[in-house]
């Protein structure tokens, strides 16, 4: 059974409490920083888009239809779906001279709650556009259209643009992709379940990408300057995503996942960072990342001031009193960094 990483306090008494893992690699696959069983399979879900990114920006599509680095912050967004991100999405949509119909995930109401009220305020439908995943969609019909590789089913485990970042993450996991359970994740693209040590190895690669191919370490450098110039655009308003960028980008690079997942990487010291909070708790698996940042050095006095809403959050009821707080557990009292095997 794995640890303890966060309590959930109530009043005076501990009312709830999240179990979960940590992997912490090296680009050698060295354990920097582990705890509980990291031999896990997990599903990353959106956590690895800055991996499923590179070959779109590999792709030549970014040239050939004159996308820039907003782009690449959509392809690897879990974006609110706020009208930044949907105009966007819908110009990138006439650049391709695709529609709306050609996105394969559903539409969805914009995950930011104040944005969804205003546009049923209005009447207004939600379109595919407002799917939190429609950049990393529009990323793989970018690729299927400028590598004439059909746009029909797109979305299925055996097409074409599928395998192609597959074999990404065979290069930058050591796994055999194809081997791997899989299923399909909420947006209709193929999830594939593997290692959580295996997951920080790839991020770990993201990092320190020296190891890797040339047209690998130019998309890397390609995605993470994307992401650092475009933090708004890979979530939103009152997102942890978007806060930890403006806050650490370049310095630390950090995705959300779902159902408790989230990756990061610290390229000056070329790291890999996967947690995994069992339960799917996702104010949990926040409070975990920042234990984890701490533990590497990463959040200061005053960046944990900043994101202290996320990774040490006041419980309010109601009427906005405060009636408790999360926070990390005991167990990383314990927690020791193997600083020889840093980069």
């Amino acid at each position: 059974m794995n640890p303890i990483l966060v309590n959930c306090w109530r009043g005076s008494a501990i009312e709830s409490r999240h179990r979960g893992a940590v992997a912490v690699v090296n680009a050698a696959g060295r354990a920097v920083l582990t705890v509980g069983d990291v031999q896990q399979a997990v599903f990353p879900r959106s956590s690895i888009k800055f991996l499923q990114g590179l070959n779109f920006v590999k792709s030549g599509a970014i040239e050939h239809y004159d996308l820039d680095n907003r782009h690449i912050a959509m392809a690897c967004a879990s974006h609110n779906g706020e009208p930044e991100h949907v105009d966007i999405i819908n110009d990138w949509l006439s650049r391709l001279k695709l529609d709306l119909n050609d996105l394969e995930c559903g539409a969805e109401l914009p995950s930011h709650r104040a944005t969804a009220f205003e546009l049923m305020g209005e009447g207004k439908a939600p379109t595919r556009a407002h799917h939190n995943c429609s950049g990393k969609h529009l990323g793989m019909l970018s690729t299927c259209c400028h590598k004439e590789l059909g746009t029909k089913n797109y979305r299925l485990y055996q097409h074409d643009v599928q395998r192609r970042w597959f074999e990404d993450m065979e290069r930058l996991c050591s796994v055999r992709a194809t081997s791997l359970p899989w299923g399909y994740d909420g947006c209709g693209i193929p999830c594939i379940a593997m290692p959580l040590q295996r997951l920080a190895l790839g991020m770990a690669r993201f990092a320190d990408p020296s190891g890797l191919p040339q047209d690998d370490q130019d998309a890397v450098a390609k995605i993470s300057a994307a992401v650092t110039e475009n933090a708004y655009l890979i979530a939103g308003k009152e997102r942890f995503c978007t806060e930890l960028a403006q806050q650490l980008a370049p310095r630390v690079l950090a995705k959300i996942g779902a159902d408790g997942v989230y990756a990061a990487c610290v390229p000056e010291k070329g790291l890999g960072i996967v947690v995994k909070v069992d339960d799917g708790s996702m104010k949990a698996v926040n409070v975990v990342l920042g234990a984890v940042l701490n533990a590497l050095g990463e959040i200061d006095e005053s960046t944990h001031r900043a994101l202290q809403h996320y990774i040490a959050p006041t419980l309010n009821n109601s009427r906005g009193e405060a009636i408790g707080r999360m926070e990390a557990s005991s167990e990383w009292e314990s927690v020791t960094v193997r600083e020889d095997w840093l980069l």
